[in-house]
């Protein structure tokens, strides 16, 4: 800080980081509050399969869907503002999910939800850019940002089993309730407002473009989200593939043709930010596949207790909050593109001592190894990939960054569950499937860090975006 700064602005950054650290983390967490509850709500309101799936994948469909739409708005109206605004519907539509009378009910506020979701999460990204404006330090809060938001889903496993055992589900939607009412508390005093623009500096809204990504994605998800439960071929899984896919090409197709285009061509093409969005992809998908095979072998195979099996998990989060602390100041030695190579490798080492797993295999031997290492590993991936996806982004395209690498983690577990799952239904017996499904995942993350290595070989100051010295 130079003569004149104002003393008190790095503990403000700082307290502001972490509000906005929290907002991320309960967003992703909100995802994976009704996972291991998923059971029970479906026995008090009398739901089958389809209806479990429905109300699992209520919050992600729009979530991820409309992601791109809210990082435009945050460009176009500021950060602060649809940060507020996503917030409001965000603790709005929690408060009425805990009191829900039934499926329909249910279902509708959790679609609310991810609408508030995907309106905050670009927002809060723009809204730290305007906190740290300096490069470096921007740098050095995204290689801790990078692990917030695997921080959130773990929590969220791991506090939904014992909440679902002691008391009730409903007792979940507390947390983003309260994160939401004491972010907004703070907002106005910790974040800076919006400067002052004329209307023809903003960028327009590509109504068409916005339209047809939101529904091409949701749309798209929907068949990947019953891939798990019938064939690619039937049309429950087939006809929405299909749709999203049209949807999507007209959406490539509009922005070509449009003066504001919502994804700008080559955006995520660039060597760098390519590499980092697809780490943050494989990295989402990695852990939700361990979450999701872990969770029904410990239950279902071993007969293990919903509580038992958070307690399972328990390694897995004390993994991540470590290497989450040691990833930020490893990419500032050593840089983005290489933390994120290590990373992959790291957690390839994980997912192939996963994949030795058989009916009878020791939690303390087995499974527990892999539970180390693997978030380790993602640790190391999304930091790196934080910084990789952010670096030499200008502050006017801030709301898209941040859309672009949220998309990327929400479409993670549902891209990468769905076609893992393909792989362990290759195999008639159920445990072994799983075995081939986290060989595969190994096998793809060795590939992706060969891929990676020949993309981020330059120097740092290169390939990493600005040092942080």
């Amino acid at each position: 800080m130079g003569a004149g700064a104002d003393p008190g602005a790095r503990p403000r950054a700082g307290l502001a980081f972490a509000v906005l650290g929290v907002v991320q983390a309960t967003l992703i967490f909100t995802i994976t509050l009704i996972a291991v509850p998923l059971p029970d709500i479906g026995r008090g309101f009398g739901l089958g399969s389809a209806g479990l799936v429905l109300v699992n994948a209520a919050y992600g469909l729009p979530y991820s869907g409309l992601l791109l739409f809210g990082g435009r708005l945050t460009d176009r109206y500021g950060g602060r503002r649809m940060f507020t605004t996503g917030l409001v519907v965000f603790g709005l539509a929690s408060a009425t999910a805990a009191l829900a009378p039934n499926f329909e009910a249910l279902v509708a506020v959790r679609f609310t939800q991810g609408v508030g979701a995907a309106l905050t999460a670009p927002a809060a990204l723009a809204v730290l850019r305007s906190v740290l404006p300096e490069p470096a330090a921007f740098g050095r809060a995204m290689a801790t940002w990078g692990g917030v938001s695997v921080l959130g889903a773990a929590v969220g496993t791991l506090t939904s089993g014992a909440v679902t055992t002691w008391v009730s589900w409903r007792w979940m939607f507390a947390v983003p309730v309260l994160v939401a009412v004491l972010a907004l508390a703070v907002a106005r005093r910790l974040f800076p407002p919006e400067p002052a623009e004329p209307s023809r500096a903003r960028p327009g809204l590509d109504p068409a473009g916005a339209v047809f990504a939101t529904l091409g994605i949701s749309v798209g998800s929907y068949g990947l989200i019953f891939s798990g439960d019938h064939a690619w071929t039937s049309t429950t899984v087939l006809v929405p593939l299909v749709v999203g896919a049209v949807l999507l090409g007209a959406f490539l197709a509009v922005e070509r043709r449009v003066r504001h285009p919502l994804l700008p061509p080559g955006f995520t093409l660039e060597p760098r930010r390519f590499v980092g969005l697809a780490g943050i992809l494989l990295a989402a998908a990695g852990t939700g596949l361990v979450t999701f095979l872990l969770s029904l072998y410990l239950q279902q195979v071993r007969d293990w207790s919903p509580l038992a099996t958070t307690g399972a998990f328990i390694p897995f989060t004390v993994a991540l909050i470590a290497t989450n602390r040691a990833a930020g100041p490893l990419v500032g030695r050593f840089g983005a593109g290489r933390v994120t190579v290590a990373g992959l490798v790291v957690g390839a080492a994980g997912l192939a001592l996963l994949a030795g797993i058989d009916p009878d295999t020791s939690y303390a031997l087995g499974l527990l190894p892999g539970l180390i290492l693997l978030p380790a590993g993602t640790s190391f991936i999304f930091s790196g990939s934080a910084v990789l996806s952010t670096a030499n982004v200008p502050p006017h395209q801030a709301g898209l960054a941040g859309g672009v690498m949220n998309t990327a983690m929400e479409l993670g577990p549902t891209v990468g569950l769905a076609a893992l799952m393909s792989v362990a239904a290759t195999q008639t017996d159920v445990v072994v499937g799983y075995a081939w499904a986290f060989g595969a995942a190994a096998a793809v993350y060795l590939a992706a860090a060969l891929a990676a290595t020949a993309l981020v070989r330059r120097a740092p100051s290169e390939d990493d975006g600005p040092s942080y010295s």
